[in-house]
């Protein structure tokens, strides 16, 4: 790969002193590189102080807790959905594929403007959308459940504007160790969000007795999520690196591909596993003679409340194991991010299986292997981003980002749930006893996660093997960049 830099003399020369006074044994790696990065060229700048930085962490963790609060509201109540609109497994698996894919193609241009225009702007619009759609979508009746259907896409439009411009912001705003510190708190809100979406939508289901109240309880969540912006708020402008002379370094990043395949490998797993384990768990307390059969909603099952506690508890512990592990490991090991997201996802693997094949046993152990199964997936959501962050050159972040939410989607969790409907579908059209065929149907589908978690842990093998090479191209143009400046 060939090295963009600026140009002029007097540049080049600043640059080769720079690299000159770095003494023998003294780098570090990842997150901890000793590059000038846009924190310290905001701090030196006056343009904002550690306080606002640390605010706007917070601003940007509580609206991350409700994006996907909502991305798992209708997971949550999933039995009663299909009870009301009267949909088979592969057309409830569509839901979420329609919400993931309008998610995914609207990625793209949110991270175009998030690295050229006024990012609260963006963000405000964006949570104004999908927040009216989700308070429209609890009035959908269901002689209409198309209408229901679009209103996912659009809620999956508005989000696409968060996650794509937040993470950029965090690494605009801090650097080195404390960088994968915030990303990690930043990142533990996936899975804490996501619990709390089954927990919010089953407890408000069953206190108001039908699922549309839980849409209409989220939607006085979302609508706080613009009150702490600031009215001067620095840390969600564009920092201009227009004077940067590079290319598109995600192009010719082996390890930003690399890692990106196994993001999408991890969103095929989770996708799958978000949409369908509290109605796999209901009909498998059904096989079990634990539950009677559900006949009219609203179903009362404590599997999402269950679940979703697992989903925070081990999304907690996980994200904040693997960012711990990570910052000690890289200090021995230049590939440790890589390696440990492998560790992960091959850990994961054996656990999601025994989960699956014991729920015909016991659904205690059923409950112990998903939390293992989930906390090793959860070592990797903070790791996976600094990866990118990294190995991306800070102009083309938002672009990266967007890139690889468009492709980790598009491949993963826009396909796996619908996938796993139809192969369940399937399936039970051959069984003879229908809530037995039924359990067996969605048990059998799940499998395919087992085989797509090992080969996500192949792909950050691969990664591990260029990492080193691209994350030193990408310093070298951040420190020609910010000599240059």
């Amino acid at each position: 790969m060939q090295n963009s830099v600026p140009e002029g003399s007097n540049g080049m020369s600043e640059f080769t002193d720079l690299q000159s006074q770095q003494t023998p044994g003294s780098q570090n790696y990842g997150a901890t590189a000793p590059t000038t990065s846009t924190a310290q060229l905001l701090q030196t700048t006056g343009k904002i102080s550690a306080k606002r930085s640390y605010l706007a962490v917070g601003v940007l963790c509580y609206i991350n807790l409700l994006n996907y609060m909502d991305w798992f509201i209708v997971p949550g109540v999933l039995v009663d959905v299909t009870k009301y609109f009267n949909i088979s497994d592969s057309i409830a698996g569509l839901l979420q594929t329609v919400f993931i894919l309008c998610f995914l193609m609207s990625a793209p241009f949110f991270g175009y403007l998030g690295d050229r225009y006024n990012r609260k702007v963006i963000l405000s619009a964006g949570i104004v959308l999908w927040s009216g759609v989700t308070l429209g979508s609890s009035f959908i009746t269901e002689s209409y459940s198309w209408i229901f259907f679009v209103s996912r896409g659009l809620v999956g439009f508005g989000t696409a504007s968060y996650s794509t411009i937040a993470p950029t912001i965090i690494a605009d705003l801090f650097e080195k160790d404390q960088r994968t510190c915030m990303l990690s708190v930043f990142y533990i809100f996936i899975p804490v969000g996501s619990g709390l979406g089954y927990v919010l939508s089953s407890s408000v289901t069953q206190t108001a007795g039908h699922w549309h109240w839980a849409f209409r309880v989220s939607l006085s969540l979302s609508l706080t999520a613009g009150l702490p912006f600031p009215s001067h708020a620095p840390f969600f402008q564009t920092i201009d690196h227009s004077s940067t002379n590079t290319y598109f370094f995600w192009c010719d990043s082996r390890s930003f591909i690399w890692s990106s395949l196994g993001v999408t490998a991890m969103a095929f797993v989770t996708g799958a596993l978000g949409l369908w384990v509290p109605l796999f768990l209901d009909r498998a307390q059904v096989v079990h003679d634990l539950v009677p059969p559900c006949l009219q909603e609203p179903c009362k099952s404590p599997n999402s409340l269950i679940f979703g506690g697992i989903t925070i508890a081990t999304g907690i512990v996980g994200v904040i194991t693997g960012a711990a592990v990570a910052r000690r490991y890289k200090k021995i090991n230049t590939k440790a991010d890589p390696l440990i997201c492998a560790v992960g996802m091959f850990s994961s693997a054996p656990f999601l299986y025994l989960s699956i094949m014991l729920a015909a046993r016991s659904i205690i152990a059923t409950y112990i292997f998903i939390a293992l199964g989930e906390f090793f997936l959860a070592l990797n959501w903070a790791i996976v981003a600094d990866i990118l962050l990294y190995v991306v050159v800070p102009k083309r972040q938002s672009t990266a980002v967007s890139l690889q939410i468009f492709v980790s989607h598009l491949l993963g969790d826009a396909g796996s749930p619908y996938l796993t409907g139809v192969i369940s579908d399937a399936l039970h059209t051959r069984q003879n006893d229908s809530h037995l065929g039924a359990f067996r149907s969605l048990q059998y589908s799940f499998i395919l996660c087992v085989f797509i978690d090992v080969l996500g842990g192949g792909f950050f093998l691969l990664t591990a093997l260029h990492v080193e090479e691209d994350r030193e191209e990408a310093q070298q143009l951040c420190r020609g960049f910010y000599v240059h400046l």
